[in-house]
């Protein structure tokens, strides 16, 4: 059953190149086993990234993307999974055939701008969407970004998107908004999007937030090479305080857990 308040979103890169499990997940089969168990675990939506999109990526082909997406769409749509699948693209090819093999939402890092059309596509489908703020692109983003206000530029990024979406013809309701931790921000910048997420919330819209063993964090605790994951609960908790609804993490079982305390306080 999915909770209320909150939902967890499973990561399943089906990549070679991710930060933190690039290469597990290469072979379909491996992608289709992993995917079945994040949901068992408690995940949600099971989000499936064809393309590395950590800092410093280089792109892939359309085609190269589909090779690697859609079997293991269709393999858990087989398999009865039991959780919403979200494709995690920025392409209306890929995007498309995932639709069609089963995902139902787009998870677009680049908020419809690197291909407008994609808009359209979701609109089309009447299908969920989530829309992300990145300074810059994958292989950039980490190079000396800068904001004068990173809370209210990321809200009015969110706002203008939003509104590109609203104009395309997706329904409200189908649309989520991330301010993209770990995309073109610094330490500070994510440590500042955290403290004031509850300003996000004026959009009206569910927040997706994804902290999960991001490299912040490490800094943080000063073992950047360490497992992150009591670092990931902490800030998925402190999230969900401050509004967040979605939480996009490589362990759901004990994000659930705790994300289940933090709701149980409230009234």
């Amino acid at each position: 059953m999915v909770n209320a308040l909150y939902r967890v979103m499973g990561v399943l890169n089906v990549t070679p190149d991710s930060f933190s499990d690039g290469g597990r997940f290469v072979v379909a089969n491996a992608a289709i086993a992993h995917g079945l168990e994040l949901a068992s675990d408690g995940a949600d939506i099971i989000d499936v990234g064809g393309e590395s999109t950590r800092p410093g990526a280089e792109p892939v082909s359309a085609a190269e993307e589909l090779r690697r997406v859609v079997p293991v769409i269709e393999g858990l749509v087989e398999a009865g999974l039991d959780a919403a699948i979200s494709i995690d693209t920025s392409k209306v090819a890929v995007a498309a055939a995932a639709l069609d093999a089963g995902a139902s939402i787009v998870n677009d890092v680049t908020a419809f701008r690197a291909e407008p059309e994609l808009a359209a596509l979701v609109s089309e489908r009447n299908v969920a969407c989530c829309l992300m703020h990145m300074q810059g692109e994958p292989r950039t983003m980490q190079r000396s970004p800068r904001y004068d206000d990173v809370v209210g530029e990321v809200k009015a990024f969110l706002e203008q998107r939003v509104t590109h979406a609203l104009h395309a013809g997706i329904a409200r309701e189908r649309i989520i908004v991330d301010p993209g931790i770990g995309f073109g921000k610094t330490l500070e910048h994510n440590l500042e999007l955290l403290a004031r997420l509850d300003e996000l919330t004026e959009l009206g819209l569910p927040i997706l937030i994804g902290t999960s063993r991001k490299s912040f964090l490490g800094r943080i605790v000063g073992r950047e090479n360490a497992d992150l994951l009591a670092a990931t609960i902490a800030t998925c908790v402190m999230a969900f305080e401050r509004g967040a609804s979605i939480f996009r993490v490589h362990e759901p079982r004990p994000v659930a857990d705790a994300l289940a305390i933090a709701a149980a306080t409230v009234s």
